[in-house]
């Protein structure tokens, strides 16, 4: 492991005394100055997910939010392609608002984790877990228990489930896709996979930033 070392010159009166100490880069790591660059890093990115999520076309032509759709998701999607293509525009057009309606709750909880982070985690992301990953199992389930319901509220109030229902009606698509003799997507469920697609994408956003910005940030101290 790397050694850094830090040199400290302390005046006293007229004359100057050095005192130099050999950390290793864990100790700098754990450091309030590590913890520091860890918490802004994560932060901005935060931030910077929120401002893409606040933006209805910048959430749209995000790849990121794309790469999060939920498995049972894309396939409804990939059928309705089949049966009524503007339907799925539709859709991702009202998940977009709903991304929107959730950044106030969703902002305050990532950041009160950030904040809570300890010399542990950081430790954990100096040994090679990216941050964004400790961040996402500290706060994945609450997030999207916390955001669910405001989904479901805007997926209900646009009415995009009914919708979707009466395009796929006489299909054995659904049975299949959601088990048993179910022949109708749920708000709850299309509300859960939107929701897991809002969480997921975000954590895709932070993780993106954290990539662009760790090795200059974080370099000296190792990573």
């Amino acid at each position: 492991m790397k050694k850094y070392i830090i040199a400290a010159a302390l005046i006293i009166g007229t004359g100057a005394v050095i005192t130099t100490s050999v950390q290793s880069c864990t100790t700098l790591a754990t450091s309030d100055m590590g913890l520091s660059i860890i918490k802004r890093i994560l932060l901005n990115g935060i931030d910077k997910g929120m401002g893409i999520y606040g933006n209805k076309e910048a959430f749209l032509q995000n790849n990121m939010v794309d790469k999060a759709l939920p498995k049972e998701l894309r396939d409804i999607n990939s059928m309705l392609e089949k049966v009524a293509p503007s339907l799925v525009a539709k859709e991702r057009d009202y998940i977009a608002q709903a991304a929107a309606y959730t950044v106030n709750t969703s902002k305050p909880i990532l950041e009160g984790a950030v904040n809570s982070l300890n010399a542990q985690d950081v430790t954990r992301i100096m040994q090679g877990t990216t941050a964004t990953q400790v961040l996402k199992e500290k706060t994945s389930q609450q997030l999207i228990a916390a955001i669910a319901p405001k989904v479901d509220e805007k997926l209900n109030e646009y009415g995009i489930v009914k919708t979707i229902n009466s395009a796929l009606s006489g299909s054995n698509f659904l049975g299949s896709l959601l088990g048993g003799n179910k022949n109708t997507v749920n708000s709850g469920g299309l509300s859960q996979l939107a929701s897991e697609q809002l969480v997921n994408g975000l954590f895709n956003i932070i993780e993106d930033y954290e990539h662009q910005n760790s090795k200059s940030l974080l370099g000296p101290f190792g990573k």
